[in-house]
């Protein structure tokens, strides 16, 4: 079935961010794949980035730990929210990994599977997941694999980052682990000193850019297309679309398009946001509807029912457009897309 909304994922720039963050921690990395690897599909993602040689993946709960399948022998998966009292037939079934986060998980864990390996989380000032450090006794007899922290505002320089990684090195010297993991995509930004054994990437993976080191080194992965469902002209004077937010100041040529708040394109980008045909930029005009959006196209005159637009969905410019996170505008993506890895 013909679908008029195309998302394109480039394979080769999610392997060469993931190679970039690599290299600029300076230790292995891994990929957070959760939400379905951001809303790109996590499947696919996982297997360019296993092309590429991570071999750590990360993802919230065990049912996406089910949906995601099989890898192979020399990779892990790790579930991030561990093991709660509904999870325990998943956690006992499948290989993925809980990750610790709470007393009440490290008990769990040393009833159903003693001598298992697992990964814990220390909470260093998230106040989200995680032990507190002062639990940290709580974890004698664990088998650790991996033991993980968080940081709260790497994508900014916050005395935060500076007072976590105090607290995350108190905490490495005193529980043995086989690697210790801190740095999210903002904090491989940071340096190596935030870098320790192992990295845990995610936004930049796909585009995303949380500091502005990661500028003209992270490649965009995602673009979005719609396709033209009619060319019409706005009348001097008349409005556009619910609320009448538009008003044309003179005769106004208009594509409506194929795409609306329905597949996140939220109602952020209305009279903001914007399109290129070709060469030539296309502004939203008025407010964004749960399945258009009128485009201003009077530079594009050879515009017709059934052609293509690509969105504008450079993650950072689009980010300033809207008033979005680019985790956001990724997660929100819908179902609708026809999704294409190239």
């Amino acid at each position: 079935m013909h679908r008029p909304l195309r998302l394109t994922i480039d394979f080769s720039a999610i392997q060469s961010n993931w190679r970039w963050l690599q290299e600029r921690a300076g230790v292995p990395a891994g990929a957070a794949v959760k939400a379905d690897a951001y809303g790109l599909g996590a499947r696919a993602a996982v297997d360019a980035l296993l092309a590429a040689g991570c071999r750590t993946f990360f993802v919230s709960t065990w049912a996406e730990a089910d949906e995601l399948g099989a890898l192979p022998a020399d990779a892990s998966l790790i579930v991030l929210h561990g093991v709660g009292p509904d999870d325990v037939e998943a956690a006992l079934r499948l290989s993925a990994r809980p990750c610790l986060n709470s007393a009440e998980q490290v008990a769990r864990w040393k009833e159903i599977a003693p001598g298992r390996e697992c990964d814990v989380m220390v909470d260093t000032g998230m106040n989200r997941l995680g032990l507190r450090p002062s639990e940290i006794g709580l974890l004698n007899g664990l088998s650790i694999d991996t033991l993980h922290s968080h940081l709260a505002c790497a994508d900014e320089d916050d005395p935060l980052n500076a007072m976590q990684l105090e607290r995350f090195r108190a905490v490495v010297s005193s529980v043995p682990a086989r690697r210790y993991a801190f740095a999210n995509s903002a904090g491989i930004c940071l340096g190596r000193d935030y870098s320790f054994d192992l990295v845990r990437p995610g936004l930049s993976l796909y585009g995303g850019i949380p500091r502005p080191e990661a500028e003209d080194n992270v490649r965009q992965v995602a673009r979005l297309e719609a396709q033209v469902v009619q060319r019409r002209i706005i009348p001097a004077g008349e409005s556009c679309g619910y609320g009448a937010t538009f008003i044309a100041d003179e005769d106004t040529e208009a594509a409506i398009v194929n795409i609306g708040y329905a597949d996140g394109y939220l109602r952020g980008f209305s009279s903001r946001g914007s399109a290129f045909a070709g060469e030539f930029a296309l502004p939203v005009l008025g407010r964004v509807s749960m399945d258009l959006v009128a485009l201003g196209c009077d530079a594009a005159a050879d515009l017709r029912e059934g052609d293509w637009v690509e969105i504008d969905f450079d993650l950072p410019s689009a980010s300033r457009q809207s008033g979005l996170s680019q985790y956001e505008l990724l997660t929100t993506l819908g179902s609708r897309f026809e999704r294409r890895w190239v």
